[in-house]
């Protein structure tokens, strides 16, 4: 039976990382075993190591792993990959909530020797009712229809323990992840059945910084290693936006807002990168969505 170890990076979670680790914790797998539950927190300065610490006395499948500097997330992830034991590696953001039997459905999807990284499918809690929340929404919708014709990972990934270290200076870890491992021959898989909760942005500053950062780190794996993300790639984009347009046409006011929002932003990032003006590894937290209530 395959072994599984899942990786949480947290930086001052208080209010998120127990109902994180107890979503991770209360998966019920078949298929494989729950071997450890690793939590890097970086320099947190709110109660984030005593919550973890409390779930450490408890279960001993959890550890928890201080890094005296805030270095970045993949700096945090590097630290995860060196220390996990588990055949398959899992990556959880810690504010988010793994539904029940998501990692199972993860999991299951290395049955298949070929399969070297897999995507689950994030679904927002953001009320529809703003046009901020509705942006959320239609994003992650698209996500999940582009990945059902060719898989795009991110929120909640496992692949295949292979040894990897993430270069400093890239911030877009579960895309070099994956980039790596199909390099080394292995394919990308999508498990919709897989669903993580997550909180996107409430505001449009938090909104535009959330976009800006994500495209400006998919832009720089472009032009370092020469590899574009599947959302970049209109032969999938178009019929995952042609299909999400059919049925949002109730709503296609605030549909025509959110692709203007994120268009604009992929425009910026562009202009970042061709002017290289630098990939951030630490970036300021995106307030609005740690409120997962």
């Amino acid at each position: 039976m395959r072994t599984v170890s899942v990786g949480v990076c947290a930086y001052n979670e208080e209010n998120n990382i127990g109902r994180s680790l107890k979503s991770i914790l209360s998966q019920e797998l078949s298929n494989a075993s729950l071997l450890e539950v690793i939590v890097i927190s970086s320099a947190s300065t709110d109660r984030t190591d005593e919550v973890v610490g409390e779930f450490v006395a408890r279960d001993s499948r959890v550890r928890l792993l201080v890094q005296p500097k805030r270095e970045g997330k993949i700096s945090a992830v590097n630290l995860f990959m060196s220390m996990a034991k588990g055949d398959i590696l899992a990556l959880v953001n810690a504010d988010n909530n793994l539904a029940p039997g998501a990692l199972g459905a993860l999991i299951a999807l290395f049955d298949d020797p070929e399969v070297g990284a897999a995507g689950g499918r994030p679904v927002p809690v953001n009320s529809k009712d703003t046009t901020i929340g509705f942006a959320v929404h239609m994003l992650w919708a698209m996500h999940h229809r582009l990945s059902l014709l060719h898989p795009k990972i991110g929120e909640f990934i496992a692949f295949r323990n292979a040894g990897l270290q993430i270069p400093q200076g890239q911030s877009s870890d579960e895309d070099y992840i994956r980039m790596e491992l199909e390099r080394r021959g292995y394919r990308t898989a999508y498990a919709p059945d897989a669903v993580v909760m997550n909180k996107g942005p409430e505001t449009l500053e938090d909104f535009w910084e959330q976009r800006v950062r994500v495209n400006i780190g998919e832009q720089y794996l472009k032009r370092r290693f020469d590899y574009q993300v599947p959302t970049w790639n209109m032969r999938f984009l178009f019929p995952a936006l042609v299909g999400l347009l059919q049925d949002s046409r109730g709503h296609l006011g605030k549909a025509a807002v959110a692709m203007v929002l994120e268009l604009t932003a992929r425009v910026y990032a562009s202009v970042y990168v061709t002017l290289d003006k630098g990939d951030k590894t630490v970036w300021s937290m995106v307030s609005s969505t740690k409120k997962l209530d």
